[in-house]
């Protein structure tokens, strides 16, 4: 004789009729109140949806199709406890989730920024883009570190469309991190392997700091250190290339991601054509530009430098060169050696004195 079920005995071994924690669900409305809306799940059951989990400026009516995500699959009145907020959040993790595996790229618009990086809301769902994750037209480069500046360059990016991809995801975590380097990785190694080493480029300035200046190239980052900024010694880049500024620069070396790139190389060196009018045994008048405990620097033409080294300042003992010279001083000297590969040329000033002595005066 066959067994006669009970009606929770059918429940309990149905998968269709059951409800879990989480899981999102379809049903019509058929009841909109002040506080609360019923919902008609059919073989499922009945929920209710309390006004505060329907959403800002969601508007209901009889008979509409909603989806909603259960919170307490049976209340004690017996109906199911829902939620319109979190079946958007539910199913936003499981896109999110699905873009994630995918490695889409998807298009975000940052909503506001902090010090750290930007703000950004995809399928109903808060991230974060960190700074460190911006591609190089958008890195805040700024001298110093300079917070207020930083957040200021990040305030810009705001209610603009960028395109990235989701670095990181995690529902149970509530973490979900964006990365536009990312996004744009696959292109920078495309344009990276048509870049070779003695390439000119063109690209925009878009940081200038004490060590050098930041270049966008097509969205690869350039970096022109401040040894390659012009074939004069530069003390401060700022007083050579501004932000915005469109220059031309030629690639010396492909370092990973980042190009090493030459300002002064667009132009022939100077130094070599001026040094042609010295040669050894010289004797040269110079200005002295900088003094060192070893030395000191002096200007014998206007792109060349040459070293007086502290052994050749004195036949003295213990000279000290800050006792010696001062700067912008004029002072005969003798030149000991021009090495043209190196661009090093070496003076004397105790040789050049020595040298005048010697001379026959005057009758």
């Amino acid at each position: 004789m066959s067994k006669t079920l009970t009606m929770d005995e059918l429940l309990s071994g149905s998968d269709i009729l059951g409800l879990t924690t989480g899981e999102v669900v379809e049903g019509t409305v058929t009841s909109v109140q002040k506080n609360e809306v019923w919902i008609d799940l059919g073989a499922r059951g009945v929920g209710v949806v309390m006004r505060r989990e329907i959403g800002y400026g969601q508007q209901l009516e009889d008979g509409q199709t909603i989806t909603v995500s259960v919170i307490d699959p049976e209340m004690d009145e017996g109906h199911a406890l829902l939620s319109m907020k979190r079946a958007v959040k539910d199913r936003g993790w499981d896109e999110l989730q699905r873009v994630h595996e995918a490695n889409e790229i998807v298009e975000v618009v940052p909503y506001d920024a902090n010090r750290g990086g930007l703000l950004v809301e995809l399928e109903g769902i808060r991230g974060f883009l960190p700074v460190s994750q911006l591609a190089a037209g958008h890195y805040p480069r700024v001298s110093g570190a300079d917070k207020d500046e930083i957040l200021q360059k990040l305030h810009a990016l705001t209610n603009k469309p960028l395109r990235v991809r989701i670095l990181d995801v995690s529902r149970k975590d509530n973490k979900l991190i964006f990365s536009e380097k990312e996004a744009v990785k696959d292109d920078m190694q495309a344009r990276f392997s048509e870049l070779k080493v003695g390439d000119e480029v063109e690209g925009v300035v878009t940081g200038v700091i004490d060590f050098g200046a930041f270049v966008n190239v097509d969205g690869i980052e350039g970096l022109i250190h401040i040894s390659e900024i012009s074939w004069e010694r530069v003390d401060n880049p700022r007083n050579y290339v501004k932000v915005g500024e469109t220059v031309k620069a030629k690639i010396i070396a492909i370092d990973k991601d980042r190009l090493s790139l030459s300002l002064k190389q667009m132009s022939e060196d100077p130094w070599l054509e001026q040094v042609k009018a010295f040669k050894k045994g010289d004797v040269v008048e110079g200005k002295v530009t900088r003094i060192t405990p070893f030395g000191a620097f002096v200007q014998i033409s206007p792109s060349v430098e040459a070293l007086v080294h502290v052994s050749e300042m004195s036949d003295e003992e213990a000279v000290d060169p800050e006792q010696l010279f001062k700067l912008n001083e004029k002072k005969q000297f003798k030149v000991l050696d021009i090495d043209t590969e190196n661009r090093k040329i070496a003076l004397s000033l105790k040789e050049a004195k020595k040298a005048a002595k010697a001379k026959p005066a005057k009758k």
